[in-house]
């Protein structure tokens, strides 16, 4: 049986259950679950759980990403990014500066507000949002808080045909819409806009440098070479670390409780190089949460 990490580059034009279809099917394995949803129009960095190693899915679900991507000011969707019809335009003023998008981009930092897009899974009243939209029918969407660590301009302001775009790169928490994130941040500016490119560059700790598209899962296990399945630590990367001695190990494998004098809720417990358990702080103790063992 097949257990651990894979680090994979979605491709644009499926779902992130797409990717999991495919991979159980390459694989032949049917534990495999991702560890945070990607649009189908974004590419990227989908970090991939099989067999044993979907203990973990939640620790890397639960972790900050990274994006790399571009916002047009100009129009804007009824998806927010390129695949949405086009619902208003605001044509841009040349005399847009980078010190003024750079000003507005700083005033995203940190914990905000955001209210999911009309076209995303979040569910109101049982129903996902975008059947809603589907049905042209208009409901009240829960705001959500969001933390957003880093937003930075990284290229020149580019106009052209009354637009104005640039690229951007941003660090945030999960649960971040960044196709929202353009499009508030065109509203800070003053202009209707949308996400016009969006690629994720890092979650959980696995670096889309380091990623494999799924044709190069297929050929490498066509081959017998499973040598890009990371172990179940690569799951675990988000959560802060704690070394425990032999005597520790000991009783964490009977379930008992021990000392540690750290402060943080969760920890990943390892022995050396060894994953031995996620531990939860309760009281003056840590208890097994779950134990790999």
């Amino acid at each position: 049986m097949i257990s651990g990490i894979i680090n994979l580059k979605k491709e644009a034009g499926m779902t992130s259950h797409d990717a999991v279809f495919k991979l159980r099917k390459i694989l032949h394995e049917k534990k495999i679950g991702h560890g945070g949803t990607l649009d189908p129009d974004v590419v990227g960095v989908l970090p991939i759980a099989v067999g044993k190693a979907t203990r973990v899915l939640e620790y890397m679900t639960e972790a900050g990403k990274v994006y790399e991507g571009q916002v047009t000011l100009g129009f804007s969707t009824a998806t927010e990014d390129v695949s949405g019809d086009i619902i208003e335009r605001t044509p841009v003023d040349k005399h847009l500066t980078t010190e003024d998008v750079d000003a507005a981009m700083s005033a995203f930092v940190g914990q905000i507000n955001q209210t999911p897009p009309m076209y995303s899974a979040v569910k109101v009243n049982g129903k996902k949002l975008y059947e809603y939209a589907r049905a042209g029918q208009a409901v009240e969407r829960p705001q959500r808080q969001v933390m957003i660590y880093d937003f930075k301009r990284t290229s020149h302001l580019m106009f052209e045909d009354d637009c104005c775009r640039f690229d951007f790169r941003v660090s945030c928490s999960k649960g971040t819409y960044v196709r929202t994130l353009a499009v508030d941040l065109g509203a800070r500016l003053g202009y209707a806009s949308h996400m016009s490119f969006l690629e994720r560059t890092a979650a959980a700790g696995l670096k889309l440098e380091d990623a494999l598209s799924l044709n190069e899962v297929a050929e490498k296990t066509a081959a017998g070479d499973f040598s890009f399945i990371l172990p179940i630590e690569y799951g675990v990367l988000s959560l802060p670390r704690a070394e425990l001695s032999k005597e520790q190990v000991h009783e964490i494998s009977f379930g008992r409780q021990i000392t540690l004098f750290q402060k943080d809720a969760l920890l990943a417990a390892f022995d050396e190089k060894k994953l031995v358990a996620v531990l939860e702080k309760r009281g003056a103790l840590y208890q097994p949460k779950k134990v790999f063992l």
